[in-house]
């Protein structure tokens, strides 16, 4: 009996230590490296520290926590509900100690901090680019970590603060603003425009699958502009394959055939000509997106609220 009285004891000091344990700025920023790089080795490049040192770290706060932070499987380090419980804390904190640094440094220089974007090769360069010379000049201590792919999961896994991008169904567990409908268009050059003009085909469209077509590759399956092509022209097998809408831009711009793009890329664009309308049936919609736990933050809100109101759709 008395040492099962010891047992009891023991567990219960146990307990007890693993509920004063106190995490520290250094185990919340360990812990959010691990989740934005899902690898020992990512982490650790991200800390500036070795694998080993993170491994060690990660095992001494579950153990101290008494609970497991992480999954490991084929794919890495995948967090678990306590931990995404930990992240947006963790977030705060890493955002509170960057706005602290810089304000020590530069206390009357208005936001200071960085904020990460996901978004699309497209709308970078269409979109987001030509509107940031306002806000960083309002803003010199802020920092951009611009990102370009075509997925949501940089954000989902908080690899980024804000994203924004084309999507008719944005996640369920983001917040944010639909700033308006991206529509598309057929471009080629001009000498291709008039021979769309002269040729004396049945139809517009039998003229248009005359042409050699750039399109993109098998990354972008369901982009707005596959499916209408699909629909709209299925015998037609592009000539051309490019690994984004930049580059099906660029391959336009050097008389590789004809492509689909966004109709506000065509700003700047003198060489590029429409040809026809915009497409019917064939758009999507823009829309900014945060996590709600880390919109209100000063760094992130004021990069928000510029988006906001300076992304124009044509």
């Amino acid at each position: 009996m008395f040492a099962g009285k010891q047992s009891k004891l023991a567990t219960m000091k146990t307990s007890i230590a693993k509920m004063q344990y106190a995490l520290t700025a250094y185990d919340l920023q360990t812990l959010l490296a691990l989740v934005r790089g899902a690898t020992l080795a990512e982490a650790a490049r991200r800390l500036g520290a070795d694998a080993s040192t993170v491994f060690r770290s990660v095992q001494r706060i579950e153990k101290n926590l008494g609970q497991r932070l992480f999954e490991r499987s084929r794919l890495g380090y995948l967090p678990t509900e306590p931990m995404l419980g930990l992240v947006p804390h963790a977030e705060r904190i890493e955002a509170e100690l960057e706005a602290a640094r810089a304000g020590a440094q530069h206390p009357h220089e208005g936001v200071a901090g960085r904020v990460r974007l996901t978004t699309t090769d497209a709308v970078l360069r269409g979109l987001v680019l030509p509107s940031l010379k306002p806000l960083l000049a309002q803003h010199p201590l802020l920092q951009l970590d611009l990102r370009t792919g075509n997925e949501l999961a940089s954000l989902s896994r908080r690899d980024a603060d804000l994203a924004l991008r084309a999507t008719r169904k944005p996640p369920d567990h983001l917040v944010g603003r639909k700033l308006g409908t991206v529509r598309f268009v057929l471009c080629g050059l001009k000498a291709q425009a008039r021979a769309l003009s002269a040729g004396k085909k049945p139809s517009a469209l039998d003229a248009l699958a005359g042409f050699d077509w750039i399109a993109p590759d098998e990354a972008l399956p369901e982009h707005p502009s596959v499916l209408w092509r699909r629909k709209q022209l299925p015998k037609v097998t592009p000539r051309h394959y490019a690994d984004g809408i930049v580059a099906v831009m660029d391959a336009i711009k050097a008389g590789l055939g004809v492509g689909i793009v966004p109709v506000f890329m065509l700003a700047g664009e003198p060489a590029l000509v429409p040809l026809g309308d915009t497409l019917e049936g064939c758009e999507s919609d823009l829309w900014l997106l945060a996590h709600a736990e880390s919109r209100h933050l000063r760094r992130i809100a004021v990069v928000y609220d510029h988006f906001a109101a300076s992304v124009r759709l044509a």
